[in-house]
């Protein structure tokens, strides 16, 4: 086979002008092909540079191995024609004259082949990838922000250093490219469950417990450090000091190119970078109308565990043999299918939707004693039939009752009115509770004193979520609230005392803890990372 030399494309690479090393996935024995590349793979990975035949077939599968090495011969020979293997006579086991003339080959990879079954290595692993919803992933972001946080809090002392900014940026583009990606992968996989499409029945009522357990645990830590990464873009963003760290970080990776080249390709590198912390900061905060990507993956996240459980509650529905209309109606389309005659499907529609001949529209007193007198067979068409007297009344109107006026559009503007007045009174309270929580700084619970509903209701929903977050070994936590604007560390205390909060429902009692509460709508200092 020939090749003619590789053309300059339209965007100025080289373009080859043959796929031949694709060839064997459009031909019989496909299978045998890929097989046999699998064993050259292997082989490569191990340092052989060349294998026999019978090599070949010794290294097939037992359930992919031909009936005899001639099979695995042709298909080398098919190799080598397509461009996927290179053929060299084999001379090392010669011991006589006649020897030289029979046909002896060896055979390794070209370049072309392993570069094609390196794609279809990579094409088969994007196919069965399912992805993951990456909790610790969260974490590392949280702890790799915090580290540029400290960083480019240290440029009031001098410009900080561009090796360390540059590895903590490589990290967080990294993690978060994972993030992203085994996120996406996931929830494709996840709908391909819920619609069953590959999915074993059994296979899925084995697991769906832990599946929900699971989107519980990473919807939670979502919802945890989803609030504290938001806050840390935007710390960072202030001053413009995320983009001191993109210009430090492009001019580490530039640092190498060529003097006549170095302009140019920190340019592209700061480009880059920027495309990378504008996807990053896209997928945790909400800006401009639009929801982030993490809020929109955190609904679809919620939004499958119903639809999850929807299909097990299907699913046992039909295996306690329960009506089923979908399956009714496949049953009534074989029964039409397997009908004799147009007569007998007509007397199954009948049966199945009771939609039988009418006779009238309306029976009185008179119409009864007629039928009395003179009954009619049902099978009577309507033509010999008598006709029926109708009202003029329901041949213009369609009814017999008489329309009267309409209701009176009632005037919804006051309770419209009431409606707004309690919903800017109770944003009142919020924000005074809000205040009232955040103005005490670092204190203990049972310095907090007593507590107005609308400041307790507050306390205790981020106290909930400080507790959720509480992990074993820990005696400090730090979270934020569902809506990112609330900020709660709650640390633990070993002398024994407890905490009375005063409400007017009751007494809210617990072992006592300092507690943190920060409004994170305001600026706040930074902080070191934790």
């Amino acid at each position: 086979m020939t090749t003619q030399p590789a053309q300059p494309g339209r965007f100025g690479a080289a373009e080859p002008a043959s796929y031949g090393p694709f060839a064997h996935l459009t031909v019989p024995n496909t299978g045998l092909y890929r097989q046999v590349m699998g064993v050259f793979m292997v082989a490569k990975e191990r340092f052989a540079v060349h294998l026999r035949p019978e090599e070949v077939y010794a290294a097939l599968a037992p359930e992919h191995r031909p009936a005899g090495p001639d099979a695995v011969a042709k298909a080398l020979d098919s190799l080598v024609e397509w461009g996927n293997l290179r053929a060299d006579p084999d001379t090392s086991r010669v011991t006589a004259v006649e020897d030289f003339y029979r046909k002896r080959f060896i055979y390794q990879l070209t370049r072309a082949g392993e570069a094609a079954e390196q794609a279809l290595s990579a094409y088969d692993e994007a196919l069965g990838r399912r992805g993951a919803l990456q909790a610790v992933a969260l974490h590392d972001i949280v702890t790799q922000l915090q580290a540029l946080l400290v960083l480019a809090a240290g440029q009031e002392e001098g410009e900080p250093d561009g090796a360390k900014v540059h590895l903590a940026l490589s990290a967080l583009t990294s993690r978060f490219e994972a993030l992203a990606e085994n996120a996406r992968a996931f929830m494709g996989s996840l709908q391909r469950t819920i619609d069953l499409h590959g999915v074993e029945v059994e296979v899925f009522l084995a697991y769906k417990d832990r599946l929900i357990q699971y989107l519980e645990r990473f919807i939670q830590d979502l919802i945890t450090l989803g609030g504290r990464i938001a806050r840390l873009i935007g710390e960072l963003e202030e001053q413009g000091r995320a983009g001191v760290l993109l210009r430090l970080a492009a001019v580490r990776e530039a640092g190498d190119a060529a003097p006549d080249e170095a302009e140019t390709a920190q340019a592209r590198a700061h480009e880059r970078w920027a495309a990378k912390w504008e996807g990053l900061s896209a997928w945790f905060v909400s800006a401009d109308g639009r929801e982030s990507q993490a809020r929109l993956l955190r609904g679809r996240a919620l939004g499958a565990i119903p639809q999850l459980l929807a299909v097990v509650r299907q699913l046992n529905e039909r295996r306690a043999g329960r009506s089923d209309r979908s399956a009714d109606f496949r049953t009534l389309a074989r029964w039409f299918a397997e009908a004799p005659d147009d007569e007998a499907r007509h007397r199954l529609w009948r049966a199945a939707f009771g939609l039988y001949p009418a006779r009238h529209l309306t029976v009185g007193a008179d119409t009864l004693e007629e039928r009395a007198a003179r009954p009619v067979a049902a099978s009577t068409p309507w033509a010999e039939a008598e006709p029926l007297r109708i009202s003029p009344q329901l041949r213009r109107t369609g009814s017999y009752e008489r329309r009267g006026r309409p209701r009176r559009v009632q005037d919804r503007s006051g309770h419209r009115l009431r409606l707004a007045e309690i919903a800017a009174r109770q944003a009142e309270e919020i924000a005074a509770a809000r205040t009232r929580l955040a103005a005490g700084g670092t204190a203990r619970l049972s310095a907090l004193g007593e507590l107005d509903p609308v400041s307790f209701g507050l306390f205790l929903g981020l106290l909930g979520d400080a507790l959720a977050a509480w992990r074993p070994g820990v005696t400090t936590t730090v979270t934020t609230s569902n809506d990112g604007t609330m900020e709660i560390r709650l640390t633990a205390l070993d002398d024994g005392r407890r905490a009375e909060i005063r409400t007017p429902g009751g007494v809210f009692q617990g072992p006592d803890h300092t507690v943190e509460i920060t409004d994170l709508t305001r600026s706040s200092p930074v902080r070191e990372p934790r």
